[in-house]
Order: C-alpha cells, then structure tokens, then sequence
C-alpha cells in the first residue's frame, strides 16, 4: 500500500542517583518499540510493543491499546498510517500492533470464514495479554482494540470473542461478516466506536459491492445499540469542514444511555474511501481521506472513558430487583432456581469466563428449574435478556 523505513529509537539509561539526573533523564529519554515473538496455537506469531518515555517513571498500570493491521498490509505500517504512538506519549498507554498470518495469499487475520478454523487469531490476543501482564505494568481493566480494515473486523471478534479481556473497541473502515456477528457472545456492554466512509470501495458501506460481502454500517451499529441497550436515538452533529480540500466531510452520531455507561458512536465520512482520517500518510487508490479530525484522537478519547471493572459491574453482584428476576442459589451444586417477577419471559445464556456458550434455557414460568448437574466446576457468567433489558451475573457452580 505503501512504504516505510522500518526504525525505532533506542532508549537511553535511566537512573535515580539524583533529581538532577533524573530530570535530564526524563528530557532525554526515548520511547521504545520491541519486536516480540510467540508460539501461539502452535505457529510463530509476532508483535511489536511501543513503550512510551513516560512509563517508565509512571506508577500505577497502565492501559493497552491493541492496533491491528488491514489485510495485504502489516504491523510497521499500521504503526505509521494509524498513529497512536503521539498519544501515548502523553496520555501513557502501551501499544501493540500484532502481524497478521498468511490468508487467502496475503498477510491478514481470520474473520472472513468460519469460526474455529486455524489461525486461531483470538487466542494469539489472549495469550499476548497474558505475556504483557507478565512483563509489563498493565491495567488489565483497560484493554482496547482498533484497527483498519481487516483489523476492524478483528476488532470486532475480539469484542465478541475475547469479551473478558477486551473493554472497548474502534473500527475503521471495517465491518463484520454475517456468521460472526450470529455467533457474538459477548458477556458485557461494549463500547463501540465505528469510522467509515460512505463511498468505501473496499468494504461497503451498504455491505454489498465490495471486495467482501458484509453487515451495512446502520445494521451493525443497531446491533450494538440494541445489545447495550442505549438510547435508539442518536444526537447527529455535522463536523466543522475544516480541510476543504479533502472532497469529503463528516457526519458524528453519539448514542448514549447505555448499560452500565456504555455507548455507540459512528463517525459517517461522506465521500469518505477506505482510509484512515487524519493520517499523514494518504493513499488515493483508496479513496479520499478525511482531514477534518484525527481517527486515532478521537478513539482514545473515546477509550479512556471506559474500564472494563465498571462496564462489568454486574458480572460481580446479584442481580437487582429492578431486574425482575432472580437466580439462586449462589454458589449451585445440583440445579438453579429462576424466578420471574411479573416478566412473562426471559432467555438465559450461560458462558464459560474465556466467552465460551454452554447452554441457553428459555423461560416461561414464574417459577424455573435448571439442571447443572453436569456442568464443570467453576464460575460461569450469566447472561440474562429480558424484553426490557440485558444484565449478567457470575454463577458459582460446585
């Protein structure tokens, strides 16, 4: 798509033999960028880890942002055309931009087909958290994903996917596919920004005409409304056409109120193309580039109102009676007690904590029975959606 010299700046000695050098310490020092390998699903994979100047004297965690590449195209690129590394720079978060495996004959991630097959994209995420929280100060409450493309609909997987680890994502120029949008199993409100163009030739907006066959934009963020339960009704601001050289500007829909403080934003650039808005870098042969706001400023801001510990706070208590609906005992041996309170129904889906579904049970009667007899010990999350909401709960099972 482009080409960009591969580099990176060493970091300098860092010591706190006095304030003195200390502070010529923190003027002087670099930002470091560390190319790592793993065995993950029985392949090599690779990622690269920018570590900003300012966490190395920081003290508490800090917050990860996963930024993925689109496909034929790779991680050092992404790192470029998708820029975070100014951000975290000031606001103080790690970045990782993860290299895709060979699909279909170029570098790419799996989330075109069906589900399960090989490369397990999913579990190269997770294992990559494990390692960062092994090596580095992270907040394991704060872990983001974006990314272009290809990486918007990895995005997307990892919010369907990996919904215990993962607390927000952002997608440019990307979509879901329709069997992985059916098989979501999400197990908390997500936050969900998406960043397309209308004339995207690439991946449509409408979902047809394009390279793949996917959701229209408008379904997809439905669907997230819906599942987080905000307001249907967005407020729509019109962006200051500040370039007006860009042949394209830029409609922002916000939908608020929704579960747990969660929301849905659809940034709409019209005559907008498959592009990254506000990268330096503009590839005409994907159309136009919005110029009017930065796509990675405005997700961290997005971002950084979130933490995963309060999107998911009822995944740690009893449900509340406004919930009409109670599930005991808690911790279970042999079977579950749901009791409906003036609700005529409700489904109830029940998943492992690594986002597996292991049973759903519909129920009809005031007073229902379900058999765990059989399930593993453990702890389960409970998904519970009614006709006025979704909540969830963890389950003890003994």
């Amino acid at each position: 798509m482009y080409n960009l010299s591969r580099f990176f700046m060493q970091k300098l000695l860092f010591t706190n033999i006095s304030i003195l050098l200390l502070a010529f310490s923190l003027q002087t020092q670099a930002q470091t960028t560390v190319t790592k390998t793993m065995i993950s699903g029985g392949i090599s994979r690779e990622y690269r880890v920018y570590i900003p100047a300012v966490y190395l004297v920081s003290s508490g965690p800090v917050p990860v942002v996963f930024n993925f590449h689109g496909y034929t195209s790779s991680n050092i690129q992404q790192e470029f055309y998708g820029d975070f590394r100014p951000i975290a720079d000031t606001a103080n978060f790690i970045l990782v931009h993860p290299q895709g495996t060979m699909i279909g004959g170029s570098t790419g991630w799996n989330n075109f087909g069906a589900l399960g097959t090989s490369p397990d994209d999913i579990g190269f995420v997770s294992d990559m958290i494990d390692s960062l929280a092994a090596n580095y100060n992270i907040n394991k409450n704060r872990i983001y994903a974006t990314g272009l493309s290809n990486g918007g609909f990895m995005s997307y997987d990892l919010a369907c996917l990996l919904s215990n680890k993962i607390t927000a994502i952002a997608s440019v120029a990307g979509s879901q596919v329709p069997i992985h949008a059916s098989s979501c199993n999400a197990i908390h409100p997500t936050p969900i920004m998406q960043i397309h163009g209308d004339i995207d030739a690439v991946v449509s907006y409408t979902g047809v005409g394009g390279i793949i066959s996917c959701l229209h934009i408008d379904t997809l963020i439905k669907n997230w409304v819906t599942f987080n339960n905000c307001n249907t009704t967005p407020s729509l601001t019109s962006l200051p056409d500040i370039n007006t050289t860009d042949n394209s500007t830029v409609q922002h829909f916000v939908y608020t109120g929704g579960t747990n403080g969660s929301s849905v934003e659809l940034y709409k650039i019209i005559g907008g193309g498959h592009t990254w808005p506000g990268s330096p870098f503009p590839v005409p042969s994907n159309g136009n580039t919005n110029l009017d706001f930065s796509a990675s400023k405005e997700i961290w801001r997005f971002f950084s109102q979130y933490s995963l510990n309060n999107l998911a706070t009822s995944l740690e208590n009893p449900l509340k009676q406004n919930y009409q609906i109670a599930i005991y005992p808690n911790p279970a041996t042999n079977q579950l007690t749901c009791s409906l309170n003036n609700m005529a129904e409700a489904t109830v889906y029940f998943y492992t904590l690594y986002g597996s579904m292991i049973g759903q049970y519909k129920l009809t009667n005031t007073m229902n029975t379900i058999d765990v007899t059989n399930f593993t010990k453990g702890i389960y999350t409970i998904k519970i959606i009614t006709s006025k909401n979704i909540s969830f709960q963890h389950i003890l099972i003994q």
